[in-house]
């Protein structure tokens, strides 16, 4: 989940200038009860949020319409309840949310980026529509439906490129290597966007799914895949939750169903309303209790992923390796409004086994940031101590919190051509693909190849001083053989580049191998250097 984004100023200043407004015109109404020092009655807050809107509607400077008033104290009055995740949601966000849940959508199966104006498919969906009429990985789509597609952001591109399932889209692309532009004409169809983006082999028995949702199909799709690597040989597994935003909480229940014995809890609720509370626990046997399990877990990993990621700690299921989670330890209920859309809001807090909320406090508006709270103490069923508060911090810490000085001096210097960058970097790959001088996809970042996109980087207007760029050459390396990669190679070739450079990966590969029990995967990480402070903690 992405972090939720504030009101504009101009919201916020129309919100104070609301309520200032009330105070002044219904002054002489409040003064004549005195000086108020509790809540208003019902029949109060209703005869001063009419007066109000009425003054409002008839004085204010720009004319605004009663509907657009209505909105605006909608909004006004979820944004006063200081919680981000409570929203109304207009129909197009509220259709998202459905689509996200689902995991279905009507369209071509397909992916792409802006590079230089230009819509680059970065890979079409295997067997989708897209794949199935030829669109290819680095095509650069010109034309849909006649339309030049030059300046379009991906929005524009998403709005046209889906539609009604059956119905046909013309495009025209241009690939690399290729002296025309190609007609293609794809038939849209539903398509299931799968919660597993991918379930493969890394070697030494160590099996590894990217579960990238907590959608309808997730526990069906997770439960096939770890079948079919078991077939395979797995005998340790790294179920990789990073960047996972969450979603539906059954799913994210049945997932960690999976892994536990009958009868131990996994999360309970706690809210307002009797059906609010409810505590959940697994309900069959464990599917494969021999099989040791690691989890990854970031800063993106949030809701149902941190109820997967905390109830196996407490239980000393897993071993939890990255940086720590998002914190968001509270649970929403979705209500529909037909064709207004609809609203979100949450009903309820939730905690973990051993009776954590993991909850990251949000700092207020003027605070700015606060110090790190301090740590509140538990304990897992087998004694072993965890945390409170601040996300689910991980059994074993991975990965850079910080970017190296250099690195972060370059994406400094860059600004806002960081955009350019990219462009150019993508230019090069694409040029790549077409001269084919690349042919092994163990390929090295040469010299030369970072002196072509520092070219291509300063003929698109980028200034910035070489030496900051040669002293990022790590990162440039990095996302040079990265899109190279997956542009002239495909995905498997770029999933290989990634893998070798990711430090949790590479450290939770480092405490599974050889490992035969759980057991022996929970010492291993006992031995790891502390993921908390003791001194903050209590």
């Amino acid at each position: 989940m992405n972090p939720p984004t504030k009101p504009s100023a101009k919201a916020r200043t129309l919100i104070v200038a609301g309520t200032m407004l009330g105070a002044l015109v219904t002054g002489g109404w409040l003064m004549q009860r005195g000086t108020r020092t509790g809540a208003f009655t019902a029949y109060e807050g209703s005869r001063l949020f009419e007066t109000v809107f009425r003054r409002v509607g008839s004085d204010f400077v720009d004319t605004l319409s009663d509907s657009a008033l209505y909105r605006k104290a909608v909004d006004g009055m979820l944004y006063e309840l200081r919680d981000p995740y409570s929203t109304f949601l207009p129909p197009d966000r509220f259709a998202r949310l459905n689509e996200t849940t689902s995991g279905n959508y009507a369209g071509l199966g397909i992916e792409v980026d802006v590079r230089d104006g230009w819509l680059i498919v970065v890979a079409p969906i295997a067997g989708g529509p897209a794949e199935q009429a030829g669109l290819q990985s680095g095509d650069r789509i010109v034309e849909i439906m006649g339309k030049v597609t030059r300046g379009w952001t991906n929005e524009e591109a998403s709005k046209l490129l889906r539609g009604k399932a059956g119905t046909r889209l013309s495009l025209k692309v241009e690939r690399p290597g290729v002296a025309e532009a190609i007609p293609i004409t794809v038939v849209r169809s539903t398509i299931h966007r799968s919660a597993v983006r991918r379930a493969s082999m890394l070697g030494d028995g160590i099996g590894y799914i990217d579960l990238k949702a907590f959608s309808d199909s997730t526990v069906r799709e997770l439960n096939g895949a770890i079948t079919t690597l078991l077939a395979r040989g797995m005998k340790t597994l790294v179920l990789d939750l990073r960047t996972n935003p969450g979603g539906l909480l059954d799913q994210g229940v049945k997932v960690t169903d999976l892994f536990l014995g009958t009868g131990q809890r996994i999360v309970s609720m706690r809210g307002r309303v009797p059906e609010a509370n409810r505590a959940f626990a697994d309900s069959a046997p464990e599917r494969w209790p021999q099989l040791p399990l690691l989890v990854l877990v970031d800063g993106r990993s949030a809701s149902a992923a941190e109820i997967v990621a905390g109830a196996l700690q407490d239980h000393d299921r897993a071993v939890i390796v990255g940086t720590p989670t998002y914190g968001k330890g509270s649970a929403q209920t979705v209500y529909s409004f037909g064709t207004e859309g609809g609203l979100k809001i949450t009903t309820a807090r939730w905690f973990t086994p051993a009776g954590r909320s993991i909850t990251k406090p949000l700092p207020a508006d003027d605070e700015g940031d606060l110090p790190p709270p301090r740590r509140e103490r538990f304990r897992t069923g087998a004694g072993r101590t965890v945390y409170g508060g601040g996300g689910i911090t991980p059994d074993v810490l991975a990965g850079d919190s910080v970017a190296p000085p250099a690195e972060l001096a370059f994406i400094a210097a860059l600004g806002a051509g960081g955009a350019h960058f990219r462009d150019a970097v993508t230019d090069y790959a694409l040029y790549l693909k077409a001269a084919r001088t690349v042919t092994s996809p163990d390929f090295a970042v040469t010299s030369e190849m970072r002196d072509q996109v520092w070219q291509r980087m300063r003929a698109r207007g980028v200034e910035v001083p070489r030496s900051r760029y040669d002293e990022a050459e790590a990162l440039v390396s990095r996302v040079i053989a990265f899109d190279i990669a997956r542009y002239v190679f495909g995905r498997e070739a770029e999933f290989a580049r990634r893998s070798a450079a990711d430090k949790p990966l590479l450290k939770a590969m480092e405490l599974a191998r050889g490992a035969r029990t759980g057991q022996e995967l929970l010492k291993r990480a006992a031995l790891q250097p502390s993921p908390v402070d003791t001194s903050d903690s209590r």
